[in-house]
């Protein structure tokens, strides 16, 4: 049975779909079969990130009501074998997603895959409750600024109390922290919180720190998943989180501000 998991947040523009899209694909890219599955109905973007927006025939809508099979509705990652895409639709309401259609489309994933990771919108409505209903994990992305952290705060109380699990006694969510758009320079001038603010208040798990970059908006804007950007430090960033989430004990980087060598200085490098 796959292990599902749910890459949720209060605040919209954090950075959940880049998330989905590099976790996801480095999940594939370590062996593991993975479907990423689009809760955003009505706007849509995670076939946009991973490139593969004009092979979109079938939505997730589709297949809870019955209007497509599964696999008529899965898009093969063109990189990946073992990567596959189920994208919501662009003209349904989220009212289209029914509990019971939900259950039976993961449930069908998870004979199939070893990992769903489910794209949530942002905010507590009907899609972002669908997208963390049946986790078992949930990757909590924010921004280091109050207001984010504020509605991540939020986040973790739904995940605690209107989950499946929740409402059967099972073991909790298991909940990690993702910190994106990560500034040093930024912290240090005490423009943005630090990182042991933001685990003070969420008291979570720290999965990773993704620092600002441009390689992020570069990757998005050409629907490649910035993972796949090795040379970038979001790209090892995300790379470092993807083996935590897998167990590694990997330290994290990109925390402080990197100091100039003697030639950076001479030449202003």
């Amino acid at each position: 049975m796959a292990k599902i998991i749910v890459v949720t947040s209060g605040k919209g523009g954090v950075g959940k779909t880049t998330t989905s899209a590099a976790i996801g694909t480095g999940l594939a890219m370590r062996g593991h079969r993975t479907v990423l599955v689009d809760f955003d109905v009505g706007l849509r973007n995670l076939d946009l990130i991973m490139g593969c927006e004009r092979r979109v025939v079938y939505d997730f809508i589709n297949v809870i009501q019955g209007d497509a099979t599964l696999n008529q509705a899965l898009i093969k990652d063109k990189r990946l074998d073992n990567l596959f895409v189920l994208a919501a639709s662009q003209t349904r309401d989220k009212d289209a997603l029914s509990e019971e259609g939900v259950e039976r489309v993961i449930k069908e994933l998870s004979e199939q895959f070893d990992y769903v990771i489910c794209d949530s919108p942002a905010g507590i409505e009907k899609g972002a409750h669908m997208a963390m209903y049946f986790a078992d994990e949930a990757i909590v992305v924010t921004n280091p600024e109050v207001s984010s952290v504020r509605d991540s705060d939020r986040m973790l109380g739904l995940l605690s109390s209107k989950s499946r699990r929740a409402e059967q006694g099972l073991e909790p969510i298991k909940e990690f922290l993702l910190l994106t758009r990560y500034n040093p320079i930024r912290v240090e001038n005490g423009e943005m919180l630090g990182v042991s603010d933001v685990e003070e208040i969420l008291s979570i798990k720290l999965l990773g720190v993704i620092p600002e970059s441009q390689a992020v908006l570069k990757a998005s804007n050409q629907g490649v998943p910035v993972i796949f950007d090795a040379e970038s430090d979001a790209g090892q960033a995300y790379s470092d989180a993807v083996d935590r989430l897998l167990g590694a004990d990997v330290a994290h980087r990109f925390l402080e501000v990197q100091k100039k060598g003697l030639l950076q200085r001479l030449f202003g490098g």
